[in-house]
């Protein structure tokens, strides 16, 4: 079951870039907030129709929830926002690994001090080394995104 769980993450992270890459392009074309308003509105009602039809009732919901679990949605606007501006200007790889070089550097944090009630997983010799591998793919791709950009202004 791990396994399937591991593939349907992978498939989201696909979905995910391919969607940035999609909302970057029409960002460049109609404008950044016109981009991202119209991602938060289509899935502001996907979301409310699904919810509506197949999500079972919850102990708690949106009115009885601790405030500070309701901040999450604030981060989507920041990542929205930053995305649609970035992917035409970085590319496509080096905004993903981008942003996944700072979900793993949070998620570090996160899991080390045991922060937003998760368990404490301590940082370690293979964390850092995972963290440090990323910073080097992501200067690579980088370089070699200038590199293409000089040679293709000559």
């Amino acid at each position: 079951m791990i396994y399937i769980m591991l593939l349907v993450v992978i498939f989201g992270g696909a979905v995910l870039c391919a969607q940035s890459s999609i909302n970057g392009r029409l960002g460049a074309k109609v404008g950044v907030l016109e981009s991202s308003w119209l991602t938060f509105v289509l899935g502001a009602l996907i979301s409310f129709l699904i919810a509506f039809f197949l999500e079972p009732n919850h102990a708690l919901n949106l009115f009885t929830a601790p405030r500070w679990q309701l901040t999450g949605a604030f981060f989507g606007v920041a990542y929205m926002l930053t995305i649609v501006f970035a992917m035409p200007r970085l590319g496509a790889a080096a905004t993903t690994v981008a942003v996944i070089s700072g979900q793993l550097l949070m998620s570090l944090l996160i899991d080390h001090f045991g922060w937003l009630n998760n368990p404490v997983i301590h940082l370690d010799g293979s964390r850092l080394a995972a963290i440090a591998l990323l910073a080097v793919a992501l200067f690579f791709i980088y370089k070699s995104n200038i590199a293409a950009k000089a040679q293709a202004e000559n």
